[in-house]
């Protein structure tokens, strides 16, 4: 995994497990890998990893079956959902509209290019 300097890297890797969620790769009820192991793939630190778990759990996402393991929570899903559209209405969209309104574009520009997007990503 390659990080960006802009963003914590326990942030970063907590977008890697919210990105696995919505993809559906890792499925509500099912055992993620251990700290551990994330830390080892991702080439971290085990307390990085450890932070990220913390994040994501105090967030609902994934709990802790003490001696077993860390599982996408029930509603890890929709909670996943929630998160990620928070953070891109409050991060991500201001600045959208900001480049929008300075390449004097509309949403009818947008949503031509939205559809070109869908109809490659489906092909």
């Amino acid at each position: 995994m390659e990080f960006n300097e802009n963003q914590a890297i326990y942030m970063q890797i907590a977008d890697y497990f919210c990105e696995n969620i919505l993809q559906k790769k890792w499925l509500e009820g099912e055992k993620i890998p251990s700290i551990r192991e994330i830390a080892v793939q991702v080439e971290v630190n085990p307390n990085t990893a450890m932070r990220t778990f913390s994040y994501l759990q105090d967030k609902g996402i994934i709990y802790n079956k003490r001696g077993i393991g860390y599982f996408v929570a029930d509603n890890g899903f929709e909670k996943t959902l929630e998160l990620k559209k928070e953070q891109f209405v409050e991060g991500e969209l201001p600045q959208m509209f900001r480049t929008l309104d300075l390449l004097r574009m509309d949403f009818k520009d947008l949503e031509k290019l939205y559809q070109k997007y869908r109809q490659k990503s489906h092909n």
